[in-house]
């Protein structure tokens, strides 16, 4: 009955674990306060094309439509909030320097995502603005380990990569580098070598060899980077995106119970721009949070800026805290 006067993969949320999520909502939005990240409310529903204006466009499958009866105008209801905090930075804050914002709310998605169980995602994250640098990642970064600290879960796994890493390598194969359907693009995602080699067999060699390499780079940071080096080309862009991922593997290390870099890792390649992150822990199949680097997002909103954030779902992060409460 519960279920059946609801429509699918949406459904209440009843005392016990409302009480759980509140309260762990107050402990990430004050532990997000006392590193200087300002609440923002943005609203449930909004114009479509200012929600899907941008990267944000990768989201119009996910999004609900309906016709606003009082203009006419198509409407969105949110199905991922970091674009609306990038339209509010760039739109209404218009702060020069760094900005720091979090928020917390229901996003709503029109099909279920991965081995997700809900539609009605409650998304809770933090957005820093202004900062080029990979100081900005670093924070960040350092921000989701400790806020899952303060939360209260333990034994946690770091997968790092950084999007960039493939885009040189598209860019200098003289290959569109768009992602997109492209048979080579999900063929690096599954790790294919084979399909890989046989896609890049009439590119030069240097780059037939980097793409054929892309999908074994992946274990400890410290393996993968030394042969990251040794076996791609060794360009600025690729040069800029290891230092990156070294210093966020120098930074996330202490943190953590085991740190992981996949170049492999394409996942947001269209929304993100830089270093990528997500964070995993016992008993559970998919990251407990996931972020990274998402530069220029608010060009469209009349101010492209530099912007690194993380999300997090706060009923399934609260699920872990309470299974870890019960096995002490």
């Amino acid at each position: 009955m519960r279920n059946w006067i609801l429509p699918e993969y949406i459904e209440d949320v009843l005392p016990a674990e409302a009480e759980r999520t509140e309260a762990l909502r107050r402990v990430l939005l004050d532990h997000f306060r006392a590193h200087g990240y300002r609440l923002i409310q943005p609203p449930l529903i909004e114009h479509l094309d200012s929600l899907l204006t941008g990267t944000g466009r990768d989201l119009e499958l996910q999004t609900f439509k309906v016709v606003d009866p009082l203009s006419g105008r198509m409407l969105g209801v949110r199905a991922d909030i970091t674009p609306q905090v990038a339209r509010i930075d760039a739109h209404l804050l218009n702060e020069p320097g760094v900005t720091r914002l979090c928020y917390a709310g229901s996003v709503l998605r029109a099909v279920v995502a991965g081995s997700a169980k809900t539609r009605e995602v409650m998304q809770i994250g933090a957005e820093l603005f202004g900062e080029p640098g990979i100081a900005g990642d670093v924070e960040v970064l350092g921000l989701i380990l400790s806020a899952l600290a303060a939360a209260g879960v333990r034994g946690l796994h770091l997968d790092l990569g950084h999007v960039g890493v493939y885009r040189a390598l598209a860019a200098g194969a003289g290959i569109s580098g768009n992602g997109g359907d492209s048979e080579l693009f999900a063929a690096l995602r599954a790790k294919d070598v084979p399909t890989v080699a046989d896609l890049t067999a009439k590119l030069p060699a240097a780059w037939r060899d980097a793409l054929t390499a892309l999908p074994t780079l992946y274990g400890p940071a410290e393996d993968v980077l030394g042969a990251a080096r040794a076996r791609l080309p060794d360009t600025p862009a690729i040069s800029n995106a290891l230092a990156a991922l070294a210093a966020l593997a120098q930074s996330g290390e202490p943190l953590v119970e085991a740190l992981h870099i996949d170049l492999a890792d394409l996942t947001g390649y269209h929304y993100h721009n830089g270093a990528i992150f997500s964070v995993f822990t016992g008993g559970e199949t998919d990251s407990i949070g996931r972020g990274g680097r998402y530069d220029g997002v608010g060009k469209a909103f009349g101010r492209a800026r530099p912007a690194t954030g993380f999300t997090l779902d706060l009923r399934q992060l609260a699920g872990v805290v309470a299974r870890e409460v019960a096995s002490g």
